[in-house]
Order: C-alpha cells, then structure tokens, then sequence
C-alpha cells in the first residue's frame, strides 16, 4: 500500500517535471523568435513594403506551420492564446508608453478632430458593423447568435490596429496624420473595449427606450470616470516623487515609484470595471507632465528608454503571438466542412470593416474642416484617403475581444462561435499584411512632396503657437499675427482649442504645476545634481528635453 502510494507520488512529480521541461522548452523557443523578429525588422526597416509588426506575423505563421507539421496536426503554437496575458500583461506597457511619449501640442491642437474619429467615429462604425452583420448573417445561416453577439461583433471589428499603424506612419515624415491616426487609435481602442464592456453588462434580449438610455449612460460614465483615474493617478505620482524627492537618495527608488504607479492605474480600472487602456493613456500623459521632470536626470533617461523598450518587446509579442495562434488546429476543425461559409464571412467582415470606416472618416474630416478657420490645418481629401486606408488594420484588440466573447477558456465548442473565432483571425491575418504593405506606397503617391513641406509647415506654426499660447501674458505679438482674446462667444467657437488650451496653460502655471511640479516648477534642492544644473542654467531652458510638454 506504501510502496504504491510513493510510486502515484514519484509518477507525479516526473508528470510536473516533464511539463515544467515542455515550457522551459516552449519559452526558449519563443525568446528567440523574438530576437530574430527584432534582428530581421532592423534588417528591413529601409523596406518600403514591410515593418516589424508584418514580419512578426509572418514568422509566427512560418513557426506556426512548423510546429504544426513536427507536431502531426496536433498544435500549431507554443503558447495558447489568452486574453488575460493580452490585456494584462501585454497592452498596457503598449498604451502607457503611447501616452507618455505622445506630442501632446499636436495631440491637443487637433484635440476636438481625434475625439470625433475616435469616439463617434467609433460609434459609427459600430452601428455600421452590427447593422451589416444583423442583415446578411440571418442568410448565411452560421449558427445562433443573438443581438448581443451581433452587438458585440460591432465593438470587435470597429477596433483598430494602432500599434501596426504606428509603425508604418512615420512620426517626422506626416506629423499631422501621425498625429491623428495615432490619437484616434488610442481613442477608438478605449472606446471599443468601453462598448464591448457596456454591450455585456446589459441584457439586450428585449431592449427597448430605457434600457438604450441606460447603456449609452453607462458607456460615458465608463469613458469620463476612466480618464479621470487616469489623471488622477498620475497625478499622486507627481506630487508624491516631489514632496518625498527619491532621487535624493537612490533613482531607482523613484524609477520604481513612477513604473509601478503607472501599471497601478491600470489594474485599478479593472478592479473598477472601467476602461484600463483609457486610464492608463491618461496617466502617462499626465506623468510625462509633471512626474517626469520631477524626477532626476538618470531617471528620465532611464523611464524614457525603458518605457519604449518594454513598449517595443510587447508590439512584437504580440504581433508574434497572434502569427501562431492563427493556426490553431481545434478552431478550425469546427469550420473545415464549409469553409466556403469561413471565407464568405470574413469577406463580409472586411468589407464592413472598409464601408464603417469610409462612413464617418469622409463626414467627420468635412466637419472638423468647417470648424477649423485656418485653411493649413485642413484635411486634405489624399489626407483623409491615407487616414481610411491607414485605420483599416485590425489586430491583437480584435482577436481578444473575439475570444472573450466567443470562446471560455480559449476553446469553443459550438460551430458559429468558432465561425466567428476564425474568421476574426482571417480578418486580422488579412488587414495587417495587405493594407499594413501598402500603406507606405500609398503615402508616397498621394503625399510625394510631404515630407519637406509638413515638416516645414508644422515647425513654423510650433513656433508661432508656442510664442502666443504659452507665452508670459504679452498679447501685443499675438495682435500682430491677428490673434487675440475672444471678445464674444462666437469668437470663442471659431478658436475653440486655441482659447482653450491658452487658459489651461493659464490654470496649469497658476494652479497645477506649483503644487505637483513639472518642467521649471521643480523645487530646488541642495545636493542634488540634477537641480543644481538647473539652478545654475538660465530659466529659458531649465527643465529639459524629451518628453514633450503641453
């Protein structure tokens, strides 16, 4: 009886040792794919078809295939896909560093454009999604799917690529489409996972007046509260690391403090059911505000480097990730009696996805051109065909929403589901390669001569903005280039973020940056290096460069 027992127990403990092995193995292997998908990127990055986040879909597929064959058709990847470690673990060093790198002049200059494709553009191409979906899906007879699944396919597919699209824009080249590609990637990413979690925290069974009034109460509470916390968080970051003043003793103290506190902010939206990609978007800008130049200057290098380097390692584990589980051998079982089903709702889907994005990028960019009274920071109609072309992509947001909605534990066991499952990633598969190759090309035919003349142009309003907007009070360089303080409402519509962001400057110099810190605001401390450089430069340029500043 003993001796059986220690036999159940050593037979065990060789189990627990050979699958501890098997992911000992697996991990390998994965780290160094990420190495080649880092070395072969460089390699390509002159390319003007790929980028790194093609060429780590694609060698994720190559594995997949690989491994697949070694495998007998058992298993196509070395980790299964999860949309915990996604959203967890993976976006928000992804999102953090988007906000804590972010030019916010130019963010906050085309301000009102970003949130009308982000948010209502979002809006839009969900309602245009869910109502194509609800139309053709009842023909082509694919399984049991509710409104709130159709609902749900909406906020799946109205969701953007960013982080693809961030790595085929190129910052210097096209500023001001970077900029609002960018912004309304964050934006439409927070606003799709906020309406996905609205969509399944009511039951849309028998929806009638109240209950829409309800949901869109919901999806706006959701949206405010989440970037509140955001800022809020940031914000105790900032004034703890100045009051306290870690670097005083030890820098990585303070590195510590502002890398933990960000994730904080995340974790906290999810403990409270809000949106952690908006919050922590907000808490990195609110930390490269003010907790940023609180800090040393060993500091900020090292936040500044580590942030983006963290940043870059999830892109393309993602990217990596999802190249293998594309071929996930048990979810495409279900679908390999009709494929033709597979392939006719992944056409649908794209074409949806193409159609919803085309129906609020044309009107939104005709109406912030009305609003805007400057003719240089019109969209030009080229401009608004790269900023359609350019949102097209779908990714890693895409399939974990997909998987969240569709699947229980990463598996599925009914036939429209795993539809659904597989044709998100034929979607994704699709979106990233095609659109995300021909990006570039299309920016040089439709933009050839953009580099020089928007680099130009942005660089000389940057300089006037920075002289009138954020300048000490003196208004009468600002009557010479015709722009003075609003004397009517009218007046304050036809400027609204001009107006806007001079009185924040106003607040933010009065209120905000004497109490929290923030570039030229920084008490000075006796023994420190970093202030006693500063003390000793002229006020014109204490603070720093590198993280860019409102």
């Amino acid at each position: 009886m003993v001796t059986s027992q220690i036999g159940a127990v050593f037979s065990k403990l060789q189990t627990l040792s050979t699958s501890d092995h098997a992911s000992v193995v697996s991990l390998n292997l994965f780290v160094a794919l990420l190495c080649a998908c880092i070395v072969i990127g460089h390699l390509l990055e002159e390319n003007r078809w790929m980028n790194e986040s093609i060429t780590a879909l694609l060698i994720g597929l190559c594995t997949g295939i690989v491994i697949l064959w070694i495998s007998g058709g058992k298993s196509s990847h070395l980790l299964v896909f999860s949309e915990d470690l996604f959203f967890i673990y993976l976006l928000p060093p992804i999102i953090f560093n988007a906000g804590f790198q972010v030019k916010k002049k130019q963010f906050f200059r085309n301000f009102i454009t970003i949130m009308l494709f982000g948010a209502v553009g979002t809006l839009i191409s969900c309602a245009v999604i869910s109502l194509g979906v609800i139309y053709f899906f009842k023909e082509m007879n694919i399984g049991s799917l509710g409104l709130g699944d159709f609902l749900a396919i909406g906020a799946i597919f109205a969701a953007t690529d960013s982080v693809c699209t961030l790595q085929v824009l190129n910052q210097d080249e096209t500023p001001l489409l970077y900029s609002l590609v960018f912004g309304e990637g964050v934006v439409n990413d927070a606003t799709s996972v906020v309406l996905f979690k609205a969509i399944q925290s009511f039951d849309l069974s028998n929806i009638n007046f109240r209950i829409a009034l309800k949901f869109i109460g919901k999806f706006l509470y959701l949206f405010s509260a989440s970037t509140m916390l955001g800022v809020f968080v940031g914000l105790v970051s900032a004034y703890t690391i100045k009051k306290l003043y870690f670097g005083r003793h030890s820098t990585d103290r303070e590195f510590a403090v502002m890398m933990l506190m960000a994730y904080l902010s995340y974790i906290l939206a999810e403990l409270f059911y809000l949106s952690g990609i908006l919050t922590v978007f907000f808490c990195g800008i609110s930390m490269s505000h003010y907790t940023w130049h609180n800090v040393t200057e060993s500091s900020r290098v090292t936040t500044k480097h580590t942030f983006a380097t963290l940043s870059f390692v999830a892109e393309t584990f993602i990217f990596l990730y999802v190249g293998m589980d594309a071929l996930d051998i048990e979810t495409w079982r279900f679908v390999n009696d009709r494929p033709g089903t597979s392939i006719a709702v992944s056409s649908l889907l794209v074409a949806l996805v193409m159609a919803g994005r085309a129906a609020f990028v044309f009107p939104l960019s005709y109406l912030a051109n009305l609003a805007n009274k400057s003719a240089t920071g019109n969209i030009s109609f080229r401009q608004q065909i790269i900023i359609w072309w350019a949102g097209l992509m779908r990714g890693a947001v895409s399939m974990a929403l997909a998987y969240k909605q569709f699947s229980r534990s990463g598996r599925t066991t009914l036939r429209g589901n795993a539809i659904m499952i597989t044709s998100t990633i034929t979607v994704v598969l699709f979106s990233t390669v095609v659109f995300g190759i021909m990006t570039k090309p299309l920016i040089r035919l439709l933009l050839p001569h953009q580099k020089y003349s928007t680099t130009s142009m942005l660089s000389e309003a940057s300089s006037i903005y920075t002289t009138s907007f954020l300048g000490s009070g003196d208004n009468s360089f600002n009557d010479s280039l015709g722009v003075r303080r609003p004397g009517s409402i009218r007046e304050l519509l036809a400027a609204p973020t001009h107006t806007i962001h001079r009185y924040w400057r106003k607040f933010d110099n009065a209120f905000m940056r004497p109490v929290f810190g923030g570039r030229g605001f920084v008490p000075f401390v006796p023994g420190s290096p970093i202030e006693r450089s500063e003390h000793n430069l002229p006020k014109a340029t204490a603070g720093g460069s590198g993280v860019n500043n409102f």
